[in-house]
C-alpha cells in the first residue's frame, strides 16, 4: 500500500495548523466582546480563550508531530468548536448548567472566519487519520 509522499503530509498538516490558527484568532479576539454573558462558574469569554488555547496547543502538537493522535486532536478540537458554532448558530437551548445561554443567530464575519477555519482543519486532520503514519523507507527492505 502506498502512502502519501511527504510534501503531501506537510500540505495537510499545515491546512490543519492554519484552520487551527484562524479559530484560535478568531475566538482570542472576540473573547472580550462576550465577557459580560455568564453565569456563576463560567462566561462565554473564557470558553473562547479555552478554544483558543486549545487551538493553539493542537497546532503546535501537530507542527512537532503528525501523526494520527494529533490527526485526531485536530478533528476534536477544530470538529467540536464547529458543531458547538452551528448548534448556538441555529439552536437556542439556553442555559445548561454552569454554561452561560450563548445562542447568537447572526453570521458575521469573524464567525464566518471561523467556521471555514474550524472546516479546512476538520478536513485535513481526517485525511491525515486516513493515511496513518508515513512509512520509512529501508534501504534493506
Amino acid at each position: 500500500m502506498r502512502t502519501a509522499q511527504p510534501a503531501a503530509r506537510w500540505a495537510l498538516a499545515g491546512l490543519a495548523v492554519a484552520g487551527l490558527a484562524v479559530d484560535a484568532y478568531t475566538h482570542l479576539d472576540l473573547a472580550p466582546t462576550y465577557r459580560f454573558n455568564a453565569t456563576s462558574a463560567l462566561s462565554e469569554s473564557l470558553l473562547f480563550r479555552i478554544e483558543a488555547v486549545l487551538a493553539i496547543l493542537v497546532a503546535v502538537a501537530v507542527i512537532a508531530r503528525r501523526n494520527r493522535l494529533t490527526a485526531l486532536l485536530v478533528v476534536l478540537v477544530a470538529g467540536g468548536g464547529l458543531v458547538l458554532l452551528l448548534v448556538y448558530r441555529y439552536v437556542d437551548i439556553g442555559k445548561i448548567g454552569p454554561i452561560p445561554a450563548m445562542y447568537d443567530p447572526e453570521w458575521f464575519p469573524e464567525k464566518v472566519a471561523s467556521a471555514l477555519g474550524e472546516a479546512v482543519a476538520i478536513l485535513a486532520g481526517l485525511v491525515l487519520l486516513v493515511l496513518g503514519p508515513a512509512r520509512t523507507h529501508s534501504a534493506l527492505r
